[in-house]
């Protein structure tokens, strides 16, 4: 029981959140291809969930093999040595083992529903495998590399379902994902200080305003392709309507630079969204606006 649960501990549960990227294309189709209490609103649904735990799975998986493979310098680190392999309460190899069983199973399972989804599945270990040996070791490809794992879940998520999503939904993806991952970065500066090169040797190559001026690019980005994808997107209600979530977009990303600048905090932005009441309401309504303006503006 004690293996299960340091097993479990290491999945990161917390971290799953993440995944929830699946859902995006199926929340931004509601006006074309929802009808109330139908098959094939439930089916989609179903689909888009199975995917969901897919991703949690596979990424879970990843994060067993990232932590054998950074087991020594995680043990110098002044939270991540807390983690089950880096503090002996789980074995390498049970580590191993249990990641590539979860990794043939789900994997399996995704091809079954939808052999596209499996090949986006592996893909998307593949670039984590790269991470952890290689791609988290060159500056600016390691952040690329982060962000390269949101947009697969929103493919994922559109491939389940069968739906093509505007790019701008892609392109979005993709600043936000940067935008998170520089920021990240930058926590682990402040918060490695000195030994942040021990940690891991891109950090050396980072500075704070490097990271600034790359996050103050980001965000602009972030906020203007969001703001145009929601009048220019073709799948979009043609009222314009969807305008009126940028608000609520707009104060998630300053609340979140705030806890980063102001409250030195971003290391883990899934516990920060749970934890922070303020981001955590906004991010909620922004998802309600979305909804409702795409089930009642058809």
């Amino acid at each position: 029981m004690r293996t299960l649960k340091a097993l479990l501990v290491t999945l990161r549960p917390k971290q799953w959140s993440k995944n929830l990227a699946i859902f995006v294309p199926f929340m931004f189709t509601l006006n074309q291809y929802w009808r109330p209490f139908t098959p094939e609103m439930y089916s989609m649904l179903a689909r888009a969930s199975l995917a969901f735990v897919i991703f949690c799975i596979l990424s879970g998986s990843v994060y067993l093999m990232n932590d054998v493979s950074d087991l020594d310098k995680d043990r110098m680190h002044p939270t991540k040595r807390r983690r089950p392999l880096a503090a002996g309460e789980l074995s390498a190899r049970t580590a191993v083992a249990a990641a590539s069983l979860l990794l043939v199973v789900v994997l399996s399972v995704s091809y079954v529903l939808q052999p596209l989804l499996a090949l986006i599945g592996m893909l998307y270990v593949v670039i984590n495998v790269a991470y952890s040996l290689v791609l988290k070791h060159v500056v600016i490809l390691d952040v690329f590399a982060i962000s390269a794992g949101f947009v697969l879940r929103v493919l994922a998520g559109a491939v389940v379902i069968a739906v093509e999503p505007s790019p701008w939904l892609y392109v979005v993806t993709i600043f936000l994902s940067l935008f998170i991952g520089l920021n990240k970065r930058r926590n682990e500066i402040l918060l490695l200080q000195d030994g942040a090169a021990n940690h891991r040797a891109t950090l050396s190559a980072y500075t704070l305003h490097l990271l600034d001026e790359m996050t103050g690019v980001v965000t602009s980005a972030t906020v203007m392709a969001y703001s145009l994808y929601t009048f220019t997107a073709e799948n979009l209600p043609k009222n314009h309507a969807m305008m009126l979530t940028i608000p609520f977009a707009l104060y998630g990303i300053f609340r979140y630079l705030f806890l980063i600048h102001v409250k030195h905090e971003g290391g883990d932005p899934s516990e920060l969204l749970i934890r922070d009441r303020p981001l955590l309401v906004a991010v909620a309504l922004w998802a309600m606006s979305v909804g409702l303006i795409l089930y009642f503006a058809r």
